[in-house]
């Protein structure tokens, strides 16, 4: 059972690329909705070998702000949302506002949606 199975406003995101571009797009969702990856720390340099960042977002608790300034990244990440299909769906909003976001798949089932996205410098 997946977190979206218990509580439809959550939204598990996973990202690969580099740790300072995983910390920037988790700094966007961060600033708009709850994590429980709030107060912790930018996620460290990787030794060696592909990282995947992950972060749990509820979309009912709303951090109280949205995302400042322009975020850069230094190159594509990819990143998998998957959660309640109205959840899913304001996480991808966020997204597309801080940058260029290109849909690759989806998959939908009964309560939940999984959606892979790329995302890049606007």
């Amino acid at each position: 059972m997946s977190d979206a199975d218990e509580n439809p406003a959550r939204v598990t995101v996973e990202l690969s690329g580099a740790a300072d571009d995983a910390g920037s797009v988790f700094g966007v969702l961060e600033a708009v909705y709850a994590s429980d990856r709030d107060g912790s720390p930018a996620p460290a340099k990787a030794s060696s070998g592909p990282t995947v960042w992950n972060g749990v977002f509820d979309t009912a608790r709303p951090a109280g702000g949205g995302p400042g300034g322009t975020p850069s990244l230094s190159g594509p990440v990819s990143a998998t949302v998957q959660g309640g299909y109205v959840a899913v769906d304001q996480i991808v909003t966020v997204l597309s506002a801080a940058f260029a976001v290109t849909e690759e798949g989806s998959a939908s089932g009964d309560q939940e949606k999984d959606v892979s996205l790329r995302l890049e410098n606007r």
